[in-house]
């Protein structure tokens, strides 16, 4: 049962924040969950999140979990709530641009690149350091950075996945001024939230 899940998983991660991914889920599995009371989903194609977004209630806090490219950007800035996959400087210019336009400041995370898998985006950590230390406030007027994401390499070495997550759970200690640490999916949210995490994303567990 949805609903049994969504509160073990309420239960067992307490205060932090519990994103439902709801990428490829039907509008009825997503209501089974509004109507408990959950209202962040996390999305990760832009056309799907599009549709749900038009045919779902308007309560709905809609985050952006997938890579995102820069000619999609326009689409979702009107309504998103938050875009957890901001991986790239030439991406955040994109976001502030077009938020100036909707005269609307956008919240984002910080992807950072903490997996081996090439297949994998997101900063360095240098040039995390980099923009986190400038006046990227004044830079980027109409974008709030909330915190850090990052996802641990696909693998089932537990050791590995959790030396990423320190890594990551240490450079965000050096930003006192950021308040999201999301780390952590199905298979490996329990590893993330001993690492701090504040913001888990859990979708398979849930409607599986």
């Amino acid at each position: 049962m949805i609903e049994k899940k969504i509160q073990e998983i309420k239960k067992e991660i307490g205060n932090k924040e519990l994103i439902i991914v709801s990428k490829k889920r039907s509008n009825e599995d997503i209501m089974r969950a509004y109507k408990v009371g959950h209202r962040d989903f996390g999305e990760n194609r832009v056309q799907e999140l599009i549709k749900k977004q038009q045919d779902l209630p308007k309560d709905i806090r809609w985050h952006m979990i997938g890579h995102l490219q820069k000619n999609k950007v326009k689409y979702l800035i009107p309504f998103i709530y938050l875009i957890h996959s901001v991986d790239n400087l030439s991406l955040l210019k994109k976001i502030n641009e077009l938020s100036v336009k909707n005269q609307k400041k956008t919240n984002c995370l910080i992807q950072m690149k903490i997996a081996e898998e090439d297949t994998k985006f997101g900063f360095s950590e240098t040039t995390t350091h980099h923009l986190l230390n400038s006046k990227y406030e004044e830079t980027f007027p109409y974008i709030n950075i909330k915190g850090l994401m990052g996802m641990a390499t696909a693998t089932s070495q537990k050791k590995q996945i959790e030396i990423e997550f320190q890594k990551l759970k240490y450079i965000y200690t050096k930003y006192p001024k950021l308040k999201t640490l999301c780390m952590g999916m199905s298979q490996d949210y329990k590893i993330a939230i001993k690492s701090n995490s504040n913001m888990i994303r859990i979708g398979t567990y849930i409607f599986s």
